[in-house]
């Protein structure tokens, strides 16, 4: 196989980002601002800005966090939608970008296929994919801020089925929906229980003749307003910059309360939303779809806008069916209790596949350098990989919270790096600290993926924390000489 040729720019960058979605365009626009010297570039592989948000565009698409915490805290989301699809998501990092001038610093069609750090020059080269060819470019940075999520995008969970050959209809899979699929009038089954399958069924149910939500375990559901009336209050009685922080921090503090309330008294919270989601439902859907056998959040719970879903399921719209599949046929799918549904289209929302550092393949000092093998400081720095950060947002509020935490963080530390004429930073797994999984999911997909993820710690500042006043004051105001990071001058590794 030929390798195309590399092109070298010699030059080194200040800072290089990976990923120009909702983390890449907000770390861009907080060095901007808060290193405005500083050279950078953002590497993106797709041809797009957005993300996960320009890749999804399965019906119905949206966010399941509010608004008012996903968008970034130095550009105020002004729609009145709280819970926002995804082309408003999408336009608002684009616009976001063009605002801040950030657009001239992406490098489009380029996919970072592999990172080497060199302790003799305090610098990372970074290979990357570029273009319909392929060919490669060489890019040389000081410091390495990895905004590709932990998405794999080129993949999504797919499990098999017996005689899915036969099946005459069509089997999709929403991260790769396909423009031409035409649902209408047909009977649709989505397979599958969590965020994705209950954004899918309300949305199908609106012009197919009949969807089915099939799976195998419940899941958390829960109704949240679409557009949130307080915050409509606040806007018409506070300017608009200090009625948006209100309701910002209203919705963080009401989030943590929650969150806090759930972990604590488990049986409680799931009583509450069982009995809410039977409410919306009504006597003619059985409870024990929505009841799952787990606590909250020891999965992610699922939020439908307005109770869409509920909606839909009343209505006789749609209908949900907890089963196993025995297979497929040519017309439909076989249950391991008999039943059969009949179907023309089935829709995979199985889950996703995950991906750490995009898939790079990275080495130290010409080592390899394995995720796995790695403890998350701060959830955020990874031990072993100088010069580097990860950004990883929360999986119990909106990922751009921790985002613009770990942004600011960044330029903290090469703020303290320039002053203290340091050039090389890094972190070193302490004796003593025990490792436990990065992520205290039992989610599928967490689970799969736990041979891959780097592990937290079992003390600070090791521990990845779901709390954002935690973070906030261990990221925001903990030193950053703080015994554990470690520096030194070009040439050794400290």
């Amino acid at each position: 196989m030929h390798t195309p040729p590399s092109r070298h720019e010699d030059a080194p960058l200040d800072v290089l980002i990976v990923g120009a979605g909702l983390s890449g365009i907000g770390a861009a626009a907080m060095l901007q601002e808060r290193c405005p010297g500083k050279r950078y570039a953002i590497l993106e592989a797709r041809a797009a800005i957005g993300g996960t948000w320009d890749l999804f565009r399965y019906p119905g698409i949206r966010s399941d966090s509010d608004m008012y915490t996903l968008g970034y805290g130095f550009r105020p989301w002004r729609d009145a939608r709280a819970i926002a699809d995804g082309p408003a998501i999408r336009d608002y990092i684009r616009e976001t970008a063009r605002s801040q001038g950030i657009e001239q610093h992406i490098r489009f069609r380029h996919k970072v296929v592999s990172a080497a750090w060199s302790s003799a020059d305090a610098l990372w080269t970074v290979e990357a994919q570029a273009g319909e060819t392929g060919e490669t470019r060489t890019i040389r940075t000081r410091f390495l801020h990895m905004c590709s999520g932990y998405y794999d995008y080129e993949r999504a969970y797919r499990p098999r089925f017996e005689g899915e050959e036969a099946f005459r209809g069509r089997i999709v899979q929403p991260q790769f929906w396909p423009e031409d699929l035409d649902y209408a009038g047909k009977r649709v089954v989505v397979i599958g229980s969590g965020a994705t399958a209950v954004t899918l069924v309300p949305a199908m149910a609106a012009t197919a003749a009949h969807v089915t939500m099939l799976q195998r375990s419940p899941s958390y559901v829960v109704s949240r307003p679409s557009e949130y009336g307080f915050a409509r209050r606040l806007q018409r009685r506070l300017p608009p910059n200090l009625a948006y922080w209100a309701t910002r921090w209203r919705v963080i503090l009401e989030s943590m309360l929650l969150y806090r309330i759930a972990r604590g008294k488990p049986e409680l919270a799931k009583r509450k939303i069982v009995q809410m989601a039977q409410h919306q439902l009504g006597p003619g859907v059985d409870i024990a779809h929505f009841t799952p056998d787990y606590k909250p959040w020891d999965q992610r719970v699922c939020v439908v806008p307005d109770g869409d879903l509920f909606k839909a399921l009343k209505h006789g719209q749609a209908e949900v069916v907890t089963d196993h599949i025995a297979r497929f046929t040519e017309s439909g799918i076989v249950l391991a209790s008999g039943r059969v549904l009949d179907a023309d289209v089935v829709v995979m929302a199985t889950g996703l596949s995950l991906s750490v550092l995009g898939g790079a393949q990275v080495s130290v000092d010409g080592k390899p350098w394995v995720p796995s093998e790695a403890m998350a400081y701060k959830g955020m720095m990874l031990s072993g990989m100088p010069n580097s950060v990860m950004t990883f947002g929360y999986t119990n509020a909106s990922w751009t919270l921790k985002a613009d935490l770990t942004a600011a963080w960044v330029c903290r530390l090469l703020t303290y790096m320039d002053r203290k004429s340091q050039a090389i930073a890094v972190v070193r797994q302490q004796a003593g600290v025990m490792a436990e999984p990065f992520l205290g999911f039992s989610s599928g997909y967490v689970q799969r993926a736990a041979a891959l993820l780097p592990k937290q710690g079992s003390r600070r500042p090791w521990q990845v924390y779901q709390n954002y006043f935690q973070d906030m004051f261990t990221i925001r105001f903990g030193r950053i000489a703080d015994g554990v990071m470690r520096f030194g001058p070009k040439g050794r590794m400290p």
